[in-house]
């Protein structure tokens, strides 16, 4: 996969690092499809104390099969938009497991 500007999902040299559109105090945490030029992550916990923060690494570390440890978040601690970098990942594991494709179509 080509490593645009706005493509979600782009190989860095430590793994793969992804463009997130968080919404917390979601119902229940999914992956919920695009969100521009964003993955769009609803995440079941408040964005009090960093705890949204945490559940997306959880909730990454379990969709890219990794530990915790390898899932940081780079920028936007305290915003919707995130970059996070993923450890151990490529960008293809990651199209795949997001089921995303080269040409993405539509938005979500």
């Amino acid at each position: 996969m080509p490593s645009s500007s706005s493509s979600p999902i782009q190989d860095s040299a430590e793994g793969v690092v992804l463009t997130i559109h968080v919404q917390p105090n979601a119902s229940r945490s999914n992956y919920a499809g695009l969100h521009g030029d964003a993955l769009k992550i609803r995440i079941a916990s408040p964005p009090v104390a960093g705890a949204a923060n945490e559940a997306l690494c959880r909730f990454l570390s379990e969709q890219l099969a990794v530990s915790m440890n390898q899932v940081i978040i780079r920028t936007g601690h305290g915003a919707r938009r995130k970059r996070v970098l993923v450890k151990g990942v490529t960008a293809q594991q990651a199209v795949s497991i997001f089921k995303l494709q080269k040409a993405e179509g539509g938005g979500g």
